[in-house]
């Protein structure tokens, strides 16, 4: 035992940090390739080791015995034998598969058919794959030959050579994401293929003539994606918090690569955002980006399209008509933008586009269907992640109070509650007429703050925009409107915004200071990231992050869900028991403080 090491290792493989113990800051360091972090409340933050986190640390290189070694070296206490050995056996798995190039042959009507070879140094691995129906389904066992294959084709072992399986080069990412269900990670060893080039350079000074520089970690981050640029390298997730440049890193890639790129992301304020950022920071011209949305259909060397347009179809049971843009140019990156929001039809395309670079960014890899998974087997694994206080601490990003008041319901709707199925409870409660009332004394008590009122329903925030006399942004705001009502509000021309659930990613309203969620979805944790995210841009002043629940309603147990996701990236959360409007008197002098 040494009293003096920050670690606690667990059997169940959750990992306990003492922030306050001498050598917390250099083990939190160690951790971060190869385990998760839960939560980061005031003193123990916990930590997960999963599958998932340690082939993501394998494929950047971390292997079993380096993880061993840390926590033996931080651990407080003697390491649980049933962790080491699962650490050896699970993280051991990766690598004991690999995509590596096959045979080009030529089929019966004369055009040439590539093929994959997924190879094994195990016979074991060889025959529990053999035996799986899903994997039967797309690999046929078979001898090895090197008939047809590149001359730059990865050396095979002897071994290898014996366990081998021929597939498709299509079914690339639909093996990879399989034999991930069933436990198995597949390391792809196949060189990606070269886009089209293109030449331009990021500015020193943007087009408005500011100084322009690449912060450390978002170089760290580009790098840690491109690696040596060899077999293995050149896909995967960047993790960075809302505010901290993520689009910055894209561009730094794209300069990296100098090749012909798509990018795609959530909605078309987001696209114009793109397009806005690579005209002010690199040395693109306005004729080599194009915009491909439901407004704009061109495609130029770099184009920016949303995941709406690429999953729109005329009926049902259709195909999907825009899938056809993936294939337009000979692009060398495509760029996922809030990678965590990909959609389903997406994943089906991202499965087939397994020769092309491809860069995930995203605040959070939540995701609450539970797909992770997906993200790592087909965009690719985490390759880089930095906590959100250790940016704030370097003034990377914004510090945050987060504070959530909690509101009687009315007692004319407490026998409406009470009949009510559970998604009107989650209704009743979130329309709370009080939470009107409190929005307005926020508004008037922090009148130096550039606020954002966010929440879910309609009618809830119209009249909240009537009541506030607000500009509001939903669904149905013409999008030529809603990029004026941004424009005016990063100006300063408003200080006050309403905005619906569309406003919730890809958005760049770097002066918000402020945000008051009046509802929202039912707990979401990728959600409660995003709006946070909205006023963590650098400033000189404490950002607020109001949430306003309905005490004793069901609201307080979805929000304690989305709390959870604070906790993790170390918030405090306090709560305040509103009574009237005496109740923020505290904070409204602390904000005067500053």
């Amino acid at each position: 035992m040494q009293s003096d090491n920050p670690l606690i290792v667990q059997s169940d493989r959750t990992l306990l940090l003492d922030i306050h113990a001498p050598l917390s800051q250099d083990c939190r360091n160690a951790l971060i390739p190869f385990a998760e972090l839960i939560s980061s409340p005031e003193h123990l933050h916990t930590y997960a080791l999963t599958p998932l986190s340690l082939w993501n640390a394998a494929s950047a290189g971390f292997t079993s015995g380096q993880a061993i070694e840390v926590l033996k070296k931080y651990s407080r206490y003697d390491l649980p034998q049933s962790v080491v050995v699962w650490i050896q056996e699970t993280a051991d798995r990766f690598g004991k598969l690999r995509l590596v190039p096959g045979p080009v042959r030529k089929s019966d009507t004369g055009i040439n058919e590539e093929f994959l070879y997924l190879v094994s140094t195990s016979p074991y691995v060889y025959k529990e794959i053999s035996c799986n129906p899903i994997a039967k389904k797309l690999l046929n066992p078979t001898n090895y030959s090197t008939e047809g294959i590149p001359e730059n084709a990865a050396e095979l072992t002897e071994d290898e050579k014996k366990y081998c399986f021929l597939l498709n080069l299509t079914d690339r990412g639909t093996v990879k994401q399989n034999l991930l269900k069933i436990g198995w990670p597949v390391k792809d060893d196949v060189p990606l293929g070269q886009g089209a080039p293109l030449e331009f350079q990021l500015r020193e000074k943007t087009g408005s003539g500011k100084n322009f520089q690449i912060r450390k970690y978002q170089e760290e981050a580009a790098k840690a994606l491109l690696g040596n640029g060899g077999a293995g390298t050149g896909f995967g997730t960047i993790v960075l918090p809302c505010g901290a440049g993520k689009t910055i890193v894209g561009m730094e890639v794209m300069s990296l690569l100098q090749t012909e790129t798509l990018i795609i992301t959530t909605n078309i304020s987001a696209v114009h955002q793109w397009i806005e950022e690579l005209l002010d920071k690199t040395s693109l011209q306005k004729d080599q980006i194009a915009e491909y949305t439901g407004e704009n259909k061109t495609i130029l060397p770099v184009t920016v399209a949303t995941y709406q347009i690429l999953t729109w179809r005329p009926d049902k049971d259709g195909p999907y008509p825009h899938f056809s843009l993936f294939r337009q140019r000979k692009w060398g990156l495509i760029i996922y933008d809030e990678v965590h929001m990909l959609p389903a039809p997406v994943f089906r395309v991202v499965a087939e586009l397994q020769a092309v670079r491809r860069l995930g960014l995203t605040a959070t890899l939540v995701r609450e269907d539970g797909c992770e998974g997906y993200v790592f087997s087909l965009v690719g694994p985490k390759r880089y992640d930095v906590p959100w206080k250790e940016l704030e601490h370097s003034g990377w990003i914004a510090s945050a109070q987060c504070i959530e008041v909690r509101l009687n319901l009315p007692e004319d709707q407490e026998i409406e509650y009470a009949v009510a199925n559970q998604r009107s409870k989650h209704k009743i409660a979130s329309v709370n007429p009080l939470k009107e009332e409190v929005t307005l004394q926020l508004v008037k008590k922090f009148k130096d703050d550039k606020i954002l009122v966010i929440g879910q329903y309609l009618d809830q925030l119209n009249a909240l925009a009537k009541l506030l006399e607000a500009p509001i942004i939903t669904g149905k705001t013409p999008n030529a409107e809603r990029d004026k009502i941004y424009s005016d509000f990063r100006n300063s021309t408003i200080r006050l915004l309403v905005v619906s659930k569309v406003a919730n990613f890809a958005i760049d309203l770097p002066d918000a200071s402020m945000a008051i969620q009046v509802s929202g979805t039912f707990g979401s944790r990728q959600e409660e990231a995003q709006r946070l995210g909205r006023i963590l841009r650098p400033k000189e002043r404490t950002s607020r992050f109001f949430t306003l629940i309905t005490k004793n309603t069901v609201e307080e147990d979805f929000g304690s869900n989305r709390q959870k996701f604070l906790a993790e990236q170390g918030y405090s959360y306090r709560i305040i028991r509103y009574n009237d409007e005496s109740s923020f008197d505290e904070l409204e002098e602390k904000a005067r403080l500053e």
